[in-house]
């Protein structure tokens, strides 16, 4: 049954594309992957900052895409590097940390000149990420 795979908490995939504007420590990080990825960090936030009086509340902000949400994320994000990890994982260069960034759309955006040590290209390979 758990032979081909297990559900990881603090996990997600997607497609990789490039992203020549990034510094080679960022890594462009979809909104959606990241609020999902940091929503108990981004609760915990708004409540330490009197802008959500209980969990439900601040989990209806988030829900509502409030901008002050987005604001705590970035905050967040600057403090917590993320791991990327692109299967097979050969060697110790298949898994690596950066910087997150917030971008629009669905897929990691990665800098082309870290892609030789996951051994990736931009035809479709996908990668995880890791809190």
């Amino acid at each position: 049954e758990t032979l081909l795979g297990k559900r990881v908490d603090y996990s997600g995939r997607s497609v990789i594309v490039v992203g020549p504007s990034l510094s080679l420590h960022r890594c462009g990080l979809p909104r959606e992957i990241a609020i999902e990825l940091f929503q108990a960090f981004v609760i915990r936030d708004l409540i330490r900052k009197h802008l959500a009086s209980n969990i439900g509340v601040a989990k209806s902000q988030i829900r509502k895409k409030k901008p002050i949400v987005w604001e705590i994320l970035q905050e967040i994000l600057d403090d917590h590097p993320v791991l990327l990890n692109r299967a097979p994982t050969l060697h110790r260069l298949g898994i690596q940390a950066f910087l997150p960034v917030l971008v629009e759309g669905r897929a990691i955006c990665l800098h082309p000149l870290v892609c030789k040590g996951f051994n990736a290209d931009f035809d479709g390979d996908q990668m995880a990420v890791h809190v």
